[in-house]
């Protein structure tokens, strides 16, 4: 098994969630007492929260470049941000260090291919939505995303930082991304992508009026599969 360096904190409660998906499926596939073999790196959130708001990217990329390296050297082989928006400054993770970053949009796009679908409606914060780093690197999978317009995005990424990253899942705030995700659907969407760790929390799919891809438990699943995959042939 390859150790896991995970880069987490951002919030602390998708941070959990990946931690016990990575452990329950690694256990689920080996057995006995079997757990993941990880290293961690929690960073304080509120300073990753002012440098987006900020729009300070360079000192955001820095910050998590800095908790890349602290991973490498205690000996992580494979690294994973336990975030969505926080892949914007992926490239820089990625020249700080020499260990491969499984990048949450390509998991996510993977599974999204598996479905055969090639246009699908994303929420997230605010960054993640209106950012061209996450669409982008979809449409160059062939795969066409759809957000919501400027209201709902600011409301919908309200909901993320003032509830769900405290831990809070309100009911006015299910319903009204239950309607957000309606509205994706009368758009043309064939799915819709949880595109932050958090949103998990208030959408459920047995509900949604659409296929759901769950970036976090995809991405954490996207990571045992990597920890557990053989070593290639020398």
């Amino acid at each position: 098994m390859k150790t896991l360096g995970i880069i987490g904190g951002m919030s602390p409660e998708s941070t959990a969630l990946y931690y016990r998906i990575i452990n329950r499926e690694v256990n689920r596939r080996i057995g006995g007492n079997h757990s993941a073999d990880i290293v961690m790196h929690s960073v304080d959130f509120e300073e990753v929260v002012r440098l987006q708001k900020s729009g300070d990217w360079e000192a955001a990329g820095a910050l998590l470049a800095a908790s890349a390296t602290k991973l490498e050297g205690a000996g992580a082989q494979l690294l994973l941000v336990a975030t969505n928006t926080m892949h914007k400054v992926a490239p820089a993770i990625e020249r700080a260090t020499t260990v491969p970053l499984l990048h949450v949009v390509d998991a996510t796009a993977t599974a999204i291919q598996r479905q055969g679908l090639q246009r699908v409606g994303l929420l997230g914060t605010t960054f993640t939505m209106s950012d061209g780093f996450y669409t982008e690197r979809m449409a160059a999978q062939g795969i066409q995303t759809i957000v919501p317009a400027e209201p709902e995005q600011a409301e919908t990424s309200r909901i993320i930082f003032e509830q769900l990253c405290l831990g809070r899942v309100e009911p006015e705030a299910v319903q009204y991304l239950q309607q957000v995700i309606t509205g994706l659907k009368e758009q043309g969407a064939q799915g819709v992508i949880l595109g932050c760790t958090e949103l998990c929390l208030a959408v459920d799919e047995d509900k949604t009026p659409l296929p759901v891809f769950d970036s976090t438990t995809i991405h954490a699943l996207a990571a045992v599969e990597a920890m557990l995959a053989p070593p290639l042939p020398a």
